[in-house]
């Protein structure tokens, strides 16, 4: 959940949590100074109502230039709502420890780190960049591993909210979608190394504070 991850960084702030695949989105976009649309199981190109409904209030935030932060399944959506185009991963699922390796220096990325470790799970990335997108950063299997749009839409395929442990829980759980070899190749990307996701949580905390990142 995006909540501790951003305690770590803000202990002060106040975190409100929607669910929106129960329907439970805000009824006023001007009532938070900024979202995080974290991870999903679902498919941004699923047909279920509610992800319709994500889609229309990302426009909406994008059209009052609120901060917004997407993170793998919110990526995804963020890239979709706005013209981008999402399919199936060429080389298929990505499970694992994966290094994005960033080609910009912007004020919000303190500390500064030209790479970082993120967990990876995903059967589905951006093909095609919605307008006005530009990639700020790669990786070996996903070109578009991190987009910003504007100054007020920061994405990452990756999940910086999950830590080690979570993470090779989930690789027994999905051992039987994956398969076993990507199952075992994920536990060991991890080997001795964590995830470097209370960075980035620092760096997500400085976008949401950067004033050229707010309307």
């Amino acid at each position: 959940p995006a909540s501790p991850l951003m305690a770590s960084a803000r202990p002060d702030w106040q975190l409100t949590a929607y669910d929106c695949t129960q329907g439970i989105f805000p009824e006023n976009l001007l009532s938070n100074d900024g979202y995080i649309i974290g991870g999903s199981p679902s498919s941004v190109n699923d047909a279920d109502p509610w992800i319709e409904k994500l889609l229309e209030q990302i426009r909406e935030l994008d059209a009052l230039n609120l901060p917004v932060i997407g993170c793998c399944f919110g990526h995804q959506a963020i890239a979709k709502a706005l013209g981008g185009e999402v399919g199936k991963n060429p080389d298929g699922f990505v499970f694992g420890l994966e290094e994005t390796k960033f080609s910009v220096r912007e004020n919000w990325m303190t500390p500064y780190a030209d790479r970082l470790h993120l967990f990876a799970a995903h059967g589905e990335q951006v093909l095609r960049l919605p307008p006005n997108a530009r990639v700020i950063g790669t990786s070996a299997r996903c070109p578009v591993a991190a987009m910003q749009i504007g100054r007020h839409l920061l994405t990452t395929e990756y999940h910086p909210e999950m830590t080690k442990p979570f993470f090779i829980g989930l690789t027994h759980a999905f051992e039987k979608y994956v398969g076993q070899d990507v199952a075992e190749k994920a536990r060991k990307s991890v080997g001795a190394t964590d995830s470097h996701g209370h960075h980035f949580a620092r760096w997500m905390a400085a976008f949401f504070e950067c004033p050229e990142n707010n309307p």
